[in-house]
């Protein structure tokens, strides 16, 4: 039966010899440390006590996910699951304590019994039904996703203040994400190493048919491995709701890519057989230093996509180097001998992590940086042409008083963004501004740089429950009935329209939303025969306009609540667009413009989202230099027709 412990077959050859060989043996250990190395030597905000805390608590969430998919690796399975399944549980975690009154400790109770459900639900399919593990786990994505959205109703849900300290820290400076890390990194140990599970992992994933004819029965230690996955995704959907202190819907996308990737960095074979918890934890901790070294240093959002890609395909590469170097997987009887290889490999790795911070320390000891004229900027995406408007406001007016500008994207994702905010705290900006992905989310990182003393400006949606020093937006909720105005209006108060939402939860589509149906309620002739979210895409826009046609005749005029979905929908709408079927968009983009002035379109809120950045800019740089600024400054929204946008740029 396979283990997880490595064996050098190579003979020593000196001194040199025993540390290639070392190095080789512990692949991800090495590309952890030539990383830190690195980063520590192009950044001097890097190697500080309060940066390195920020790297453990921004791994926390993805290694937590990244063990419990370790132990499916192991036996030869695969689970895209994990990210949605870590939402649902947050998600009824937070419905069961605030909506339904039940009690913090059965709502954790109940979250932790989602996760396991969803696990074994998986683990039937693939056991009993005879799925692929592919297929089985991807329906499972998409079937925990919608559960999620349809218990929350697509918004955020608060969670408990009980629930939320385990977003906080132990003693002022401690993180609890990264104790509770620790421990479920501890319990992945000995569930690989001490217990008959693990070794029936191990067993299955090294040859399926030898175990099941030495007596294992494998189906039943499939459920167990799968609940199990499903388990510790529940515990990181808890860990990555309280550091939001809400329950996202959307929370965690694309989180089980990750998880996968830090098991295989850290040494697991995707066929099986081979994975262990140090070497999982050493992967997430491998992408956790990657993003943070990047944004210290200012890398283009786009480039640190490229870049973290290459960074994993080297790491995989060097541990493809190794097992041809001759690493091979050793037998039981040397696992005591191993172990203790193994901790000397770990704490020559903390000495040799101690002479870099003291090194690097001194060597950027003599630096120093006028702060104040350095500002950071986090976008909630840069995936939409607004947000790319407002990023080229910011970086047109800073360019114009010299200052230096950090831009930072999000991606939709609220955890990335308070990952971001963390990073910029520790680079000692003299301003931030914040685009929050969205405004309740991003509060518990808002608050900790109102502690670290640098001022926080918010830009296009503001932070609640927190003290920025401006905010600079336009009115959503007022653009919202604007836009019914203008469309009952052009309807003659009577007709049928559709709603095209935004990404559901978020802050703009809820404002938007409510401000339309507040407009609209002073035209009664208006029917709404349908809403639907297209998540501020122009392709699913189209494709959602396709359905809705589909199912409703007779359609006089469509709301979107961004330009990109009004183009996707005026895109499936074809010749009836602009003439039979009236449409309107939200935010003014340069697309979006030129198709009001070709008449297809027939208005647009347009929200000037150059102004909005170059604005903030102004505001930032003010506040950095002890200037007083206006608590709101509210640029203006325009519905722009084919009569009025000539001239109009946004």
């Amino acid at each position: 039966m396979a283990t997880d412990t490595l064996k050098s077959t190579t003979g020593a050859g000196g001194a040199s010899g025993g540390l290639r060989r070392l190095l080789l043996d512990n692949g991800a250990l090495t590309a952890l440390i030539v990383l830190v190395i690195a980063m520590s030597a192009l950044s001097g905000d890097f190697m500080t006590t309060d940066n390195l805390l920020n790297v453990g608590v921004q791994a926390a969430v993805t290694a937590i996910l990244a063990f419990g998919v370790t132990f499916v690796i192991v036996s030869a399975g695969i689970d895209l699951s994990v990210g949605s399944v870590a939402a649902l549980s947050a998600t009824v975690l937070a419905w069961s304590a605030t909506s339904q009154g039940v009690p913090v400790a059965i709502a954790i109770v109940l979250a932790i019994a989602t996760g396991i459900a969803c696990g074994v639900v998986n683990g039937f399919l693939i056991s009993y039904g005879k799925l692929p593990p592919f297929i089985a786990t991807l329906a499972m994505l998409s079937v925990a996703r919608g559960l999620s959205l349809v218990v929350s109703q697509g918004s955020p849900i608060a969670l408990p203040g009980s629930v939320s300290h385990l977003g906080d820290t132990l003693g002022g400076w401690l993180p609890v994400p990264v104790l509770v890390m620790v421990v479920m990194g501890l319990i992945t140990a000995f569930v690989l190493g001490r217990t008959y599970i693990g070794r029936s992992m191990y067993a299955i994933g090294g040859n399926e048919e030898a175990a099941r004819l030495s007596g294992l029965r494998v189906k039943r230690q499939k459920l167990a491995i799968y609940a199990f996955s499903g388990l510790f995704a529940a515990a990181a959907g808890i860990v990555l709701a309280a550091r939001l202190s809400s329950a996202q819907p959307q929370a965690a996308q694309g989180y089980e890519l990750d998880a996968i990737a830090a098991v295989v960095i850290g040494g697991a074979s995707l066929a099986g057989g081979t994975g262990k918890a140090s070497g999982t934890l050493i992967g997430a901790l491998i992408l956790a230093v990657l993003r943070n070294g990047l944004n210290l240093l200012s890398v283009s959002a786009f480039w640190q996509q490229v870049v973290i890609g290459v960074v994993i395909a080297l790491a995989v590469l060097l541990d493809t180097v190794r097992r041809k170097a001759g690493a091979t997987p050793a037998a039981s009887g040397a696992a005591a001998g191993g172990k203790g290889r193994q901790a000397a490999t770990y704490l020559l790795a903390a000495v040799v992590a101690a002479a870099i911070v003291g090194g690097m320390s001194f060597l950027h000891g003599g630096t120093s940086e006028a702060k104040s004229q350095k500002v950071g900027l986090s976008l909630s995406t840069l995936n939409n042409p607004f947000f790319v408007q407002i990023r080229s406001g910011a970086q047109a007016e800073a360019k114009k008083l010299g200052v230096d500008l950090t831009v930072t994207d999000a991606q939709n994702d609220a955890s990335q963004q308070a990952n971001q905010l963390q990073n910029f705290t520790s680079e000692g900006l003299g301003t931030i501004i914040v685009n929050p992905v969205d405004s309740d989310a991003v509060t518990p990182a808002a608050k900790a740089v109102n502690k670290s003393d640098i001022p926080l400006v918010a830009v296009d949606r503001s932070v609640n429950n927190a003290d920025t020093a401006a905010l600079v937006a336009s009115d959503n909720v007022t653009g919202g009935k604007l836009a019914a105005k203008t469309l009952a209006e052009k309807l003659g108060g009577k007709g049928t329209i559709v709603i095209l939402q935004g990404q559901a939860g978020t802050s703009a589509s809820r404002e938007r939303g409510s401000g339309f149906a507040a407009g609209l309620k002073a035209y009664p002739g208006i029917k709404v025969v349908a809403k639907q979210p297209a998540d501020w895409d122009r392709t699913k826009g189209l494709d959602v306009m396709t359905n809705l046609l589909q199912a409703n005749s007779g359609i006089d005029g469509v709301f979107a609540e961004n330009d990109e979905m009004a183009l996707g929908a005026i895109k499936a709408l074809g010749a009836k667009a602009g003439k039979s079927v009236q449409v309107i968009g939200f935010d003014g983009t340069a697309d979006g413009l030129s198709a009001v002035k070709a008449g297809t379109l027939y208005a647009s809120v347009a929200q000037q989202p150059t102004e909005l950045g170059r604005i903030a800019v102004q505001n930032a740089v003010k506040v950095a230099e002890g200037d007083k600024v206006a608590k709101s400054v509210m640029v203006p929204v325009k519905v722009v027709t084919k009569e009025n946008v000539a001239g109009f740029t946004g």
